[in-house]
This record gives C-alpha cells, sequence and structure tokens, in this order.
C-alpha cells in the first residue's frame, strides 16, 4: 500500500498503489481530511480493495472528490455500495 499526493493549481491527486484493505483506512482518511473533501483520487494503480476502502472511495466522491482511472470493476462495486451498502 502506498499513497502519493500532488499538488498543482490549487488541486491535489492522491494516487492510491496498490492493496488498500481496512488497516490503511485510518492513513486514507488522514489524506483525505488533509487535502480538502475536493481532491482528485487517482485508482489507476489500485490492485485490490476491501468494502471498507470502497464506501470510504464512494463517500469522499459525495463530498467532492473526483475518481479518475478507475476501473470499471470498481466503479460497479463503489456504486453498488452506494445503492446497498446501508442495507447491512
Amino acid at each position: 500500500m502506498k499513497i502519493e499526493t500532488e499538488s498543482r493549481d490549487k488541486r491535489t491527486t492522491i494516487r492510491l498503489i496498490g492493496h488498500f484493505q481496512s488497516e490503511h483506512f485510518g492513513e486514507l482518511m488522514r489524506h483525505l481530511e488533509r487535502y480538502d473533501p475536493r481532491v482528485v483520487l487517482d485508482l489507476r494503480e489500485l490492485a485490490l480493495a476491501d468494502v471498507q476502502v470502497v464506501r470510504l472511495l464512494g463517500a469522499s466522491e459525495d463530498a467532492g472528490a473526483k475518481i479518475v482511472n478507475c476501473s470499471q470493476y470498481l466503479r460497479d462495486w463503489i456504486d453498488r455500495e452506494r445503492q446497498f451498502g446501508d442495507l447491512e
């Protein structure tokens, strides 16, 4: 798991690299809080995520983050969690 950030023109990109699981949730939250909810989340190199991280990605997008380079599988999962995640 690795998080890289790049700031340009008052916009910060947070790049997630590798495997993100619930034990990484706190670190990802700190980055999101530090750089404002209106960040760009680049998921090009995200290899694996668990349900907590997927829900956080959806919540971040709802709060104004922009998700880029997201696989269709992950996009569908984020959308399903938004729709059905509260039913569990």
